[in-house]
């Protein structure tokens, strides 16, 4: 009979770092008080107050049955372990082996959860898409960029909805918003922030040569009550008719609102209300998200420097390259994660990139 004791104890080793990085005694605790919230008969008086206390009693209820099933489940195999090591009985191993193998792959899974180490990494967050250097080939990329974020998100289960797009001037889109909405949304995203490179034979160049264009990716968190005073006389508004992937107007009215705000240059849209109010205040709304953002960010830089630690690669930096000729490969230019298959990953299959940032990102802040 083999012995699996070692394979046991790691298994333990690791469900005690996933109840730190989990903060169970914390949830456990706060499970009480979230049961109680669900429970009052006057929640549902305040619609977005009962969304809040449900979402986050359904997250923490969550994590703890996924501990707790965990736990059960190890103390189950170490119990049969014991048994058929007593008695020499090798036909227990098979079952064994499948135990140890699922409760690791699980708890695989789970770790993931230790690289959220950003204050707002478990919020949505909206993100923004826009064309640079490289004309129609870069206006081109940047709705490949979109639909592989489309992708990505679907694979996921997370609610992706748009927010707004500019068309190109003959192909592809000039820029494009869009709400990521699920748990861990922001944080996921933070990989992605930054300048995306794309090497390939033009089609739009009639003499076939090789073009480079690039597209710019940044990423806000969705700040519940953002604290940040904005001053309406420096936001600039402009409307325009709604439009879906593809440029396929959706709407006859100019309903669709872009707001500028003039210090910072930062955009925001709204498209998805039928009235020109309605998506105007939900684009006030994310406006006063991203300067609230912002000022964080900018605050975060501040003490990097003071501390002495180098600032992460942020919104005007190259991170990643997707080259299509004269070989196939998708580099990320922070991490060296690298992938061949660049269909796949431009059909959403994002993960190892994601997962190789986060695991950088932790390490330079060690």
């Amino acid at each position: 009979m083999r012995d699996f004791s070692d394979d046991i104890k790691d298994l333990r080793r690791r469900l005690g770092e996933a109840e730190a990085y989990l903060k169970i005694s914390d949830k456990r605790a706060r499970l009480g008080e979230l049961e109680l919230e669900v429970s009052r008969p006057d929640l549902w008086d305040d619609q977005e107050l009962a969304k809040k206390v449900n979402g986050e009693y359904s997250n923490v209820k969550s994590d703890i049955d996924t501990f707790d099933g965990l736990a059960s489940g190890i103390a189950d195999t170490e119990l049969l372990h014991e048994m058929a090591r007593e008695v020499d009985d090798a036909s227990q191993e098979p079952e064994l082996v499948e135990a140890i193998a699922k409760t690791a792959s699980t708890l695989q899974q789970l770790e993931m959860r230790s690289l959220f180490t950003g204050e707002h990494d478990e919020l949505d967050c909206i993100v923004q898409i826009n064309a640079k250097d490289g004309g129609v080939d870069a206006q081109d990329w940047s709705e490949i960029l979109l639909r592989m974020y489309g992708r990505w998100a679907e694979r996921h289960g997370f609610g992706f909805e748009i927010d707004g797009i500019s068309e190109g001037t003959e192909a592809g889109i000039l820029s494009a918003e869009f709400t990521l909405t699920g748990r861990y949304a922001y944080g996921l995203m933070t990989s992605e922030r930054g300048t995306h490179r794309l090497v390939r034979i033009s089609p739009f160049d009639n003499q076939g040569r090789r073009q480079t264009s690039f597209a710019a990716v940044q990423v806000w968190p969705v700040l519940e009550d953002p604290d940040v005073e904005l001053n309406e006389s420096d936001v600039r508004m402009e409307v325009f008719r709604a439009s879906g992937a593809g440029g396929q107007h959706v709407n006859k009215t100019s309903s669709a609102v872009r707001l500028i705000h003039e210090p910072t240059g930062l955009v925001s849209s709204s498209q998805e209300e039928r009235s020109q109010l309605q998506n105007r205040e939900k684009a006030m709304n994310r406006l006063r998200t991203m300067l609230a953002a912002r000022v964080e960010e900018e605050r975060q830089v501040e003490m990097d420097r003071i501390a002495g630690r180098q600032a992460q690669v942020g919104w005007g930096s190259q991170i990643r390259s997707y080259v299509l000729q004269p070989y196939q490969m998708v580099k990320d230019l922070r991490t060296e994660v690298e992938s061949g298959n660049v269909a796949a990953v431009l059909d959403g299959d994002l993960d190892v990139f994601m997962e190789g940032y986060l695991q950088h990102r932790r390490r330079s802040q060690e």
